[in-house]
């Protein structure tokens, strides 16, 4: 093997090993003697790489090898990246699907707290939700509204076919906070029942007539 014929194997090996370009001075520094040869030997090896599925190339005044830019499409990876959704993005898609066309104002009013532009975002990007039309009130905001992507994930034919609430709490899914049980106005879901307030009043009663007792004990004596 020719002198020649090893320095372009030295070079290639550092072109190969190295995670980032390399400079002409770099590499000729591992060259020694052959320092001077090596702009020539990175003109030969460039061209001894111009037909295969790696090139040499030079980026930014520095070398390093790349992949043929028409293989492209033959490198192209579609992977899935599974990302749980947020809080506040759950809460958001549950007030869109069931409450369909609505504003971002609406969701803000139903959720109680401001909305971050990037939850829509969210949704938007993972195609469940778009935006239809503009409502006919002052400042005509923007609605939204589930698509057919939304079905589809979740298994639905149509929007009838989401769970309503007795479902949704018989599933584990809805616990009976305050904002929950409000939805049902029958005593006992009121945090009473009806003979808890008879109860009440019959302890109100017995505790004016206590104080009216200790009151006239005086007088009795």
């Amino acid at each position: 093997m020719t002198d020649r014929a090893q320095h372009l194997r030295v070079l290639e090996a550092l072109l190969f090993a190295s995670p980032a370009p390399l400079d002409e001075a770099a590499l000729g520094a591992r060259l020694g003697e052959a320092a001077a040869e090596v702009g020539d030997l990175l003109a030969e090896l460039q061209s001894l790489y111009a037909a295969r599925g790696v090139n040499l190339v030079q980026v930014a005044g520095k070398w390093v090898l790349r992949t043929a830019p028409d293989l492209a499409a033959f490198l192209n990876v579609e992977t899935s990246v599974p990302r749980k959704l947020s809080r506040a993005s759950t809460e958001t898609l549950a007030i869109i699907a069931y409450h369909q066309p609505v504003t971002r104002a609406e969701i803000e009013e139903i959720r109680g707290v401001a909305l971050n532009k990037g939850t829509l975002d969210i949704l938007l990007e993972a195609g469940w939700i778009k935006p239809k039309g503009r409502r006919a009130t002052p400042g005509r905001p923007l609605t939204w509204v589930t698509t057919e992507n939304f079905l589809a994930h979740f298994g639905l034919d149509r929007l009838e076919d989401l769970p309503n609430l007795a479902e949704l709490k018989a599933a584990g899914l809805l616990d009976a906070r305050p904002a929950v049980s409000a939805f049902d106005m029958t005593p006992e879901a009121a945090g009473g029942s009806a003979v808890d307030e008879e109860t009440d009043a019959r302890e109100a009663e017995s505790g004016d007539a206590a104080v009216d007792d200790r009151e006239a004990a005086p007088e009795d004596r």
